[in-house]
């Protein structure tokens, strides 16, 4: 299994966080690297667009956690829970939206880079589709019925500015809009 992907769910602070913080609490060193950026799913996007630039929202660049698994922990079935965690932590029914950020730099997206990585997140998402449409998860888990989320193709990331990585483990008490939506994994 292809081991670069990129998240985009809302501000990268707390897709950075939970991720590198609290995935691999289940899964101790399965981030090899990870990096909060920009990417778009447009392969002709505007290159190299600063922060500023990137909130007007006209670059059509999503705020990412770009993410290398370790070699030993890139296989079909973590790739699979790192996609099943991905929803636990945002809102993937909110278009361009997490909490009070709103933009289409806060789009709820999955950048893979194989075909393999595309099924996976799919059937991830699908999954989650058919246990919110019959009602296995507490209300008021999401604010909306339907899956936004978009996977598409893995393109350009940028990096973001060093004042930018790592910030919530520099700043605990800084802005995060992530939590946890519910923990256990709905049965289908």
């Amino acid at each position: 299994l292809a081991s670069t992907l990129a998240l985009g769910a809302g501000c990268y602070w707390g897709t950075e966080k939970y991720i590198v913080k609290d995935f691999q609490k289940q899964y101790p060193g399965s981030i090899a690297n990870a990096k909060v950026g920009f990417m778009s799913p447009d392969p002709n996007a505007m290159e190299n667009p600063s922060y500023r630039q990137v909130c007007t929202g006209s670059t059509g660049h999503v705020e990412v956690l770009n993410i290398e698994l370790a070699p030993k922990f890139a296989t079909t079935e973590i790739f699979e829970d790192l996609m099943k965690f991905f929803f636990q932590f945002h809102d993937p029914t909110t278009l361009n939206r997490q909490g009070n950020d709103v933009g289409t730099q806060y789009a709820s997206m999955i950048f893979c880079t194989s075909e393999q990585q595309k099924e996976i997140a799919a059937n991830v998402k699908k999954q989650l589709q058919s246990a919110m449409d019959k009602g296995s998860l507490p209300r008021a888990v999401y604010q909306k019925k339907t899956i936004e989320t978009a996977i598409v193709d893995y393109t350009t990331f940028y990096e973001a500015h060093d004042e930018h990585q790592e910030y919530l483990f520099k700043n605990p008490n800084g802005y995060c809009n992530h939590r946890f939506r519910f923990h256990d994994w709905p049965e289908l």
